[in-house]
């Protein structure tokens, strides 16, 4: 692992590997950005390169260091995870305790705090008092989804490294150079959020299934209502993927969008290009509204089951709407 296989993010490894270069870092760090978002990676990268007998400003992962590290063994690093819903203030003491210990291998000591945003008022308190005061030669990251929720206190004793979600085309790049599957990657990136979410999701069993099974159904709704009903109950209803419906309706809504795409000349932005054929052949049979139409009442389809509509009854109902179009 290196900064250099951490997918975007530039900003955010020119800072660190300068201070690493210049002897610079930071004694505190807030990574603060969306799940996905590569934060968990760089706070990794970084304790590695820290540690690194090989590189100054990077790491080369592959010395005993990096791999101690990568293993999460390495003696002088302490990855903290929430106890339960929370980082609580016996984590913090416990921390503050083994950072008493002179360093066994280096002369920094690294710790990481895994959803920091999700401290009792108690433990980040505590917290405050170990930026302010350590004992010894230590770099602190603190992993957040909204770093505004910690304490103004600790904030201002952190410099602040935002995280941005990553764009579908450097995700898409990235996924389909690992050789998955093109006809997979478009839509996964579109619907879920980062790397490791959407190379869960295409690989998941049913995925490639559902897709299929999706197509074949927006295509019967649109040609032949019994078809499209009985699809509904063979292939959605009773399939082993059901309770993955939200991810079924957020498939058809990106085909939907796809017409669209298509009517304005934007096929550069469409995501089903394996059915091209197809949806030439059909996208102006409809006027645009009537698209939008579908994904409106895909929309609402996703309201009703989350409110434990009856599944079934409710994608008949939106078979029924998706041939009216109003």
């Amino acid at each position: 692992m290196s900064f250099a296989t951490i997918v975007g993010q530039d900003r955010v490894k020119r800072l660190l590997q300068n201070g690493l270069k210049h002897e610079t870092l930071s004694h505190a760090y807030i990574f603060s950005g969306p799940s996905g978002s590569g934060r968990r990676q760089m706070a990794l990268t970084l304790a590695q390169a820290v540690y690194c007998l090989e590189m100054k400003d990077d790491a080369c992962g592959t010395c005993l260091n990096c791999r101690k590290v990568a293993h999460q063994n390495h003696p002088d690093l302490h990855w903290i995870e929430p106890d339960g819903a929370s980082l609580k203030i016996e984590q913090i003491r416990e921390l503050q305790k083994q950072f008493a210990y002179r360093s066994t291998t280096s002369q920094t000591k690294v710790y990481v705090l895994q959803n920091a945003d999700r401290m009792t008022t108690q433990a980040a308190n505590s917290l405050l008092k170990f930026l302010e005061e350590p004992t010894s030669d230590v770099l602190a990251i603190l992993i957040a989804e909204n770093g505004h929720a910690l304490l103004p206190t600790i904030q201002s004793r952190a410099q602040w490294v935002p995280f941005t979600p990553l764009g579908v085309q450097e995700l898409s790049q990235k996924l389909i150079a690992e050789g998955l599957s093109a006809t997979l990657v478009l839509p996964a990136v579109h619907i879920v959020a980062g790397l490791d979410a959407a190379r869960e999701l295409i690989q998941g069993n049913w995925f490639a299934e559902a897709r299929n099974v999706m197509i074949q159904l927006v295509m019967e709704a649109l040609t032949s209502y019994p078809a499209a009903l009985l699809s509904i109950q063979q292939k959605v209803i009773k399939a082993e993927w059901v309770e993955h419906l939200p991810i079924f309706l957020d498939l058809s809504i990106l085909w939907f969008k796809d017409m669209v795409h298509f009517i304005c000349g934007r096929e550069d932005s469409m995501i089903y290009l394996d059915r091209i054929d197809w949806i030439r052949q059909h996208a102006f049979s409809r006027e645009i509204q009537y698209w939008v139409a579908c994904m409106e009442h895909t929309i609402e389809l996703q309201k009703r089951l989350r409110f434990n509509a009856n599944a079934q009854l409710a994608m008949e109902k939106w078979i029924i709407d998706i041939q009216r179009g109003d």
